[in-house]
Order: structure tokens, then sequence, then C-alpha cells
């Protein structure tokens, strides 16, 4: 074998030494690609869990638009009527609280492919805490149409309680049974601060 022939396989096997040499680097220090169908997998299941909701938090959504409907038909007529300005400026708070809380919630339903509540359909519902003082909405309403000045506050504010009470235990049952985390969100704020308005009625009733 002649020197030049020598020469040319020192330099064939160098660089294939540093060839094998730079791919067990590459290989070492890289990470191995996930999947493109295990990453689709993974946001899917992400997306379908930050949806979830059960059958407490469609009744919630339903029932609590119904209750928050009656409360402001009720804060309504408070602030045209009412003779106070504590009063008159609590039913505005209600009203301005609880109107959009109603567009939040017809949102979920409409999300969720769930029915609507129709007021014309759930407008007489006696049970879970649409009664106030052993009547329905409709009756509650007539009776503090009867009412006037100082009287009219005392029996707004009384009528106002019970109301909060039932949404309260409304609250407190999504609270215990719902899965959606903006639901229990959402019901634990009218929780916390349906009591502290009821605080704040029972105040004014003792100053009235």
């Amino acid at each position: 074998m002649t020197s030049t022939t020598r020469r040319r396989l020192a330099a064939t096997t160098a660089a294939l030494a540093l060839a094998a040499t730079l791919t067990a680097c590459s290989t070492g220090d890289e990470p191995t690609p996930e999947p493109p169908a295990a990453q689709e997998s993974s946001s899917s299941e992400d997306a379908e869990a930050a949806t979830e909701h059960n059958a407490a938090d469609v009744e919630f959504a339903q029932m609590m638009i119904v209750h928050h409907q009656g409360a402001l038909e009720m804060a309504e007529l408070a602030v045209e009527r009412a003779s106070t300005d504590e009063v008159r400026a609590l039913a505005e708070r209600i009203a301005a609280a609880q109107g959009p809380e109603i567009e939040l919630m017809s949102g979920w339903l409409e999300t969720w492919d769930e029915e609507l509540p129709a007021e014309a359909e759930h407008g007489g519902m006696d049970h879970g805490g649409m009664e106030m003082d052993g009547m329905d909405q409709e009756e509650a309403m007539s009776t503090l149409a009867e009412f006037e000045g100082v009287a009219f506050d005392r029996r707004f504010l009384e009528l106002m309680v019970a109301h909060h009470r039932g949404a309260v235990e409304m609250a407190q049952a999504q609270i215990g049974e719902g899965a959606d985390p903006d639901a229990l969100a959402l019901a634990r704020t009218i929780r916390d601060d349906q009591n502290i308005e009821i605080t704040e009625m029972e105040n004014l009733l003792r100053s009235l």
C-alpha cells in the first residue's frame, strides 16, 4: 500500500468517526416530538373537561334565571315607588347585579344546548326558594302594589329578604351538587352577596 493510499484511508476513517460522534450528540440532546395524534387527543380532553356540566348546573341556571327575573321586577317597582333613598339605592344595586347574571346564565344554557326557562311557564313555580312569605311572584307583586310610602319600603324589604333567602338556599344546593366551575363560582357569589344584602335589609327594617 502506498503512502498516498494510507493517507486517504486515515482521512476517511476520521470523517466517519466525527459523523458518528455528531449523530450521538444530536440524538441525546433533542427531545422526541410528541406524535400529533397524542397532542390532539390531549387538547380534546382538556376542552371537554372545561365544558363539563351536570343536571344540577342546568337546574341551577334555569331556576336562578327565573328567580332573578322576579327580583328585577320587584326592584324596578321599588326604584319607582320607594320613599327613602336607602331603599331606592338598594333596589338599584339589586337590578344592576342580577340583570347581567341573567344574561350570563342564559349564555351557559345556550352553550350547553339546554332549554332557556320561559317566564310564562315558570313564573308560578312554588319550589326551590320561589316563595316569599307563602306567596308566589305574582301574588307578591300584587301585594306590594297595594302599599305606599314607608309602608311600601317595609313590605319591599320584607319580601326581598325572603326572596334572597330562597336564592341563598338554591345557591347552596348548587355548591353541593354542581360540576361546572363557572356555575359553582357564581353560586358562591350569589350566596355571599345576598347574605350581605339580607343583613343590610334587616338593618333598614329596624330603622324605618
